[in-house]
């Protein structure tokens, strides 16, 4: 049998229109794909609806709306609304709106279907705005997902962060895929069970889930949403029927104990609706059966790849007596599968992510059966901790307790001499990650200039790249959740002899919340200068513009308004804004960022509430600008002539750029200048130093200029030997090591890429 022929004419485009057959998706692709999953779900059942999809970006969701942009085209076409808000909570505000359209007379659709996605901490945030609508409800051909990025390992957050707690203390039902393909299949699930129970339902998108690209078989997820039953057949094999008046979006909903009796009524919705409908899988059977594992989640996979080291293929498992049920809905789950998983078994491991969520709620469905099995999580039979609560499950954590367990009710299941994990003991310990690369600001960034104080002052960081002062020796300490920026000082200036601070504030956190914080400091008169950061980027989450009209004058005249003593702008093109003064509060003061110091030092000295504006575009996005021909390369090249230069490092101490690199020479250390990663800032030259040279009008030379001509590149790759292929029977792992800006993630997406082209399964 021959293979199908490898396509060469791949699109992106391709991953989101395809309705059948195999796609490479990532995780973010996967979230942008569902809303025109539902449009042509609901177009071949006869509904006219709309999409609606809001939040806030924040990682592991950083780049959705970047992606939601790019595919802006496609759903407009498809009648899909994308609004990035102001913060979580007015987007959940907005998404609560679409659900009064199906009772619109003047409606334009026949319903809306919509969904919120932010960060953990911005779905807290956003909880009490969450709350409402879920108790207020969803509309019945509408239909409310919420999609909360959890950043379990701490990673790239203020803390570590799970969702699964609030959804359920807002008695919301939560889907937990495991896999990209699963972000399709549980989303379209979360719809259908949001149109029948009335409730919003949360999804939550792990970083290892969401941040992931895979192979999704299209055609394996069509089948499974195709068998859901709905409508009056889903009640008739459920045996539920609703309660007098309903449980959809009703508006206005008068405060009364009523709408926590819908609530309960809504979860009693959701069971009988799983009970139809069930997204859990049994993945390994045995009828005589004496152990259960039951997972939920990525932790899912992490299991069975400790099945795969300790060479224990599911048969083994199952001819030894050992089941699997993999857990799709995590909250409320669906009993009667759970109750019959468990019939039989004497004991029960269960495998899931930080807290004991799916854990407690089995110890309910079993705690009044005949039989009931033990059952293991958190702890052991005697107390002991068991499958740790802090931080990210992995398999290298879960191995020996998953083998210790087996080998004592199994010993022929006793495996732990194949798995290299237990031979290299600090496979287990985890003990590296502890060791992390510190980030960095980058080459150029306008926080190594701004993020200085005079000596004497204190400054605090907020969220955003200047919170890396922290460990650059600037006097910067501290760390406040978004939009809380100086108001902790708020509360500490009254009860220290320290006379005033300096906060952080970036434009983008500024615009989200944080003026806020500075209306509540001139509020309480804090001693406080607010140091605005702006750079005309969201430069933490990839460079987006900010989500709505801001600019320098606009905050000026606003933070006057609010209280502000005196407003200060500097910037590195301060000449620009000579003719833009009538546009800025009287008295405001303008001055290039060299002066900064100076600056500061009159600031602090002025009682009350003062502001400083420091105006310099971020440097990634000047990068990116100059990429695209969307801004102009400056002329000038700095270089450092090293035989004049002493090696005193002063031009880094100025510059604090990482494009300034000590070089060994045979009379000591020297400098030079990383051209390759300079981005034009020039502050390094600040310093006093006769060893600077600059050339004006001249780019520096490209390694690969030899294969500019046209057609070179291809002739250079076909003179290359073919490897020859590499033929295997299990899974291939391939390992790519580097940090940030080295091409680590193109590498990895290439090469999956490239497998899915060759019609294998890939995961990167």
């Amino acid at each position: 049998m021959t293979e199908p022929p490898i396509r060469t004419d791949y699109r992106l485009s391709d991953n989101l229109l395809a309705t059948a057959g195999q796609v490479f998706l990532t995780g973010v692709q996967a979230l942008v794909r569902l809303p025109l999953m539902q449009r042509a779900l609901d177009a071949r059942r006869g509904l006219g609806t709309a999409g609606f999809v809001s939040g806030y970006r924040g990682s592991p969701l950083g780049a959705l709306d970047q992606a939601l942009w790019k595919a802006g085209k496609l759903l407009t076409r498809n009648g899909i609304r994308f609004l990035p808000a102001v913060n979580e909570e007015l987007a959940a505000t907005a998404v609560l709106g679409t659900q009064r359209v199906e009772s619109d007379p003047a409606r334009t659709a026949d319903a809306v279907f919509a969904f919120w996605y932010g960060k953990g901490p911005g779905l807290d945030r956003a909880g009490d705005a969450l709350k409402h609508g879920n108790a207020y409800g969803s509309s019945p051909s509408g239909g409310v997902l919420v999609v909360a990025g959890d950043d379990h390992g701490c990673v790239s957050s203020s803390m570590p962060h799970q969702s699964d707690l609030a959804f359920q203390t807002w008695s919301m039902p939560i889907v937990s895929p495991a896999s990209v393909a699963e972000i399709l299949e549980f989303g379209l699930y979360g719809w259908a069970l949001s149109r029948f129970s009335g409730a919003w339902v949360g999804l939550t998108a792990l970083s290892e889930v969401v941040e992931s690209g895979s192979t999704v078989d299209l055609d394996e997820v069509n089948r499974h949403v195709a068998a859901w039953r709905d409508g009056e057949a889903l009640g008739a094999l459920s045996g539920y029927a609703p309660p007098a008046g309903g449980l959809h979006f009703r508006w206005p909903d008068p405060p009364s104990a009523a709408i926590e009796e819908r609530l309960a009524h809504k979860l009693v919705a959701v069971r009988a609706f799983a009970r139809v409908n069930g997204i859990d899988r049994e993945v390994i059977a045995s009828p005589r059966a004496s152990l259960g594992v039951v997972t939920c989640g990525k932790a899912h996979y992490d299991l069975m790849e400790v099945f795969r080291r300790l060479e224990l293929p599911p048969e083994a498992l199952a001819a030894a007596g050992v089941r699997l049920y993999k857990v799709g809905l995590s909250f409320p789950v669906e009993a009667t599968r759970l109750a019959d998983f468990a019939r039989g078994l004497k004991e029960i491991l269960v495998v899931e992510e930080k807290a004991p969520v799916v854990e407690r709620q089995l110890r309910e469905v079993l705690c009044h059966a005949p039989d009931r099995p033990l059952i293991l999580g958190k702890h052991d039979a005697e107390g002991r901790p068991l499958v740790s609560a802090i931080g990210e499950l992995r398999p290298s954590r879960l191995i020996e307790i998953v083998a210790a367990w087996l080998a004592r009710h199994h010993p022929e299941l006793d495996r732990r001499a194949h798995a290299v994990d237990f031979t290299v003991p600090e496979l287990l310990s985890n003990a590296a990650d502890a060791v992390k690369r510190v980030p960095y600001f980058c080459s150029g960034c306008p926080h190594n200039s701004s993020t200085r104080v005079p000596e004497g002052s204190q400054a605090q960081p907020g969220i955003g790249c200047h919170y890396m002062a922290s460990w650059m020796e600037r006097s910067t300490a501290g760390m406040i959740q978004m939009g809380g920026e100086g108001v902790d000082w708020v509360g500490h200036a009254p009860f220290t002899r320290v006379p005033h601070i300096f906060q952080n504030l970036g434009d983008g956190t500024y615009y989200h919340s944080g003026y806020l914080a500075i209306r509540q400091a001139v509020a309480a008169g804090a001693n406080v200068t607010y140091k605005i950061l702006y750079n005309d980027a969201v430069a933490m989450t990839g460079g987006q513009p900010i989500d709505g009209k801001i600019s320098v004058d606009a905050i000026a005249r606003q933070v006057e308004a609010e209280g502000a003593r005196r407003v200060a702008v500097l910037s590195d093109d301060i000449g620009k804004y000579r003719d833009l003064r009538a546009g800025f509060p009287a008295g405001t003061t303008f001055d290039d960022r060299a002066a900064l110091d100076r600056v500061q030092r009159e600031l602090r000295e002025i009682p009350g509430v003062t502001v400083l504006i420091y105006e310099q575009t971020c440097a990634a996005e000047k990068r990116r600008r100059r990429k695209k021909g969307e801004l102009a390369t400056p002329a000038k090249r700095v270089f450092i002539n090293q035989a004049v230069c002493e090696g005193c490092g002063d031009c880094a101490v100025q510059s604090n750029c990482l494009s300034v690199l000590p070089v060994e020479t045979e009379l000591g250390r020297k400098r030079r200048i990383d051209q390759s990663s300079c981005n034009l800032d020039y502050s390094c030259v600040g310093g006093f130093c006769p060893s600077f040279v600059n050339v004006v009008g001249a780019c520096p030379r490209k390694p690969l200029a030899r294969l500019a001509r046209p057609g070179a590149l291809d002739e250079a790759l076909a003179r290359l030997p073919r490897p020859a292929p590499h033929r295997w029977t299990g899974p291939y792992d391939l390992l790519v090591a580097g940090v940030g800006g080295t091409g680590v993630i193109t590498i990895g997406s290439v090469l999956a890429m490239a497998a899915h082209l060759e019609h294998k399964h890939s995961s990167v």
